[in-house]
């Protein structure tokens, strides 16, 4: 197991930064279910970092907890040395967190370019009334924050559909658009909900590329829920395994492959 606070090195000599992101302890119930009991981790500055288990494992009420849509009965969330309060999903955007959904989450009468612009309403800052007449500041604004998502969809290399209406797409491209609008946020953290669900084997190729590019030109840290193990142990640096609501697992790819509470949980290889 890794124990490095202040950052470590990964296999092929990427630098990883110190702890940005830690969750101690946390419990959150529903009733009388409880989704997750008492888990920690934390989340290195730079690093892709996966979290994977069954289904009803609780993997999405924990980014669930992180992007603030649930606040825990137990436990607590630091975020870059200081402990974080209660907040609400805007709250946490502000703070550099941004996330896509396991259920494509995007306005689909709307084009392309208009969801990813949505992206950008933290950067926002004019008034209504300069942004009514477009004058000023809210034209300034305007052209700057278009010149950064069109650099974004070039990026995710979908010009070709910019001024495609959403519903139009097919499942992948809406993926892919998903994807952009989180970017559009300039994040220090992206949080992705199975980015690979539902694609093909070419799609998933690409999403992964897109993923590892995103962490490598921009410095994104990336925490991922994904069902495709090929996937997972490709791309991330560490790994945490749930299970019912526990953790049975964490550490590098290879660490949690020869676990063997994870083996008999999830991947399903018998003893020797």
């Amino acid at each position: 197991m890794l124990d490095a606070t202040e950052g470590y090195t990964t296999e092929d000599g990427r630098k990883i930064g110190g702890v940005v992101m830690e969750m101690k302890n946390i419990t959150l119930r529903f009733g009388g279910v409880t989704a997750i009991e008492d888990i920690s981790f934390d989340v290195h500055e730079g690093e892709i970092r996966a979290i994977i288990g069954p289904n009803g494992a609780g993997k999405s009420s924990m980014l669930n907890v992180i992007s603030g849509f649930y606040n825990p009965q137990e436990g607590e969330v630091w975020y870059k040395g200081a402990k974080r309060p209660p907040m609400k999903p805007y709250q946490v955007a502000r703070q550099g967190i941004a996330r896509t959904f396991q259920n494509i989450a995007l306005f689909e009468g709307m084009t392309v370019l208009d969801n990813v612009m949505t992206g950008r309403i933290r950067q926002m800052k004019a008034g209504l009334l300069s942004q009514a007449l477009w004058k000023g500041k809210a034209e300034r604004e305007e052209v700057e924050n278009r010149a950064f998502v069109e650099k974004i969809i070039d990026f995710l290399e979908i010009q070709h559909i910019r001024k495609t209406p959403v519903g139009r797409l097919p499942y992948g491209l809406k993926k892919r658009v998903e994807l952009a609008r989180a970017l559009a946020a300039e994040p220090s953290i992206l949080l992705l909900d199975e980015p690979m669900a539902g694609m093909n084997v070419e799609e998933k190729e690409d999403m992964s590329r897109f993923v590892l590019d995103v962490n490598d030109e921009f410095g994104t840290t990336i925490v991922l829920i994904e069902h495709d193990m090929g996937v997972v142990m490709d791309l991330s640096d560490r790994v945490v395994v749930m299970d019912y609501g526990k953790k049975i697992g964490d550490g590098t790819p290879d660490e949690v492959r020869g676990n063997q509470a994870v083996i008999d949980a999830y991947l399903g290889v018998a003893h020797d």
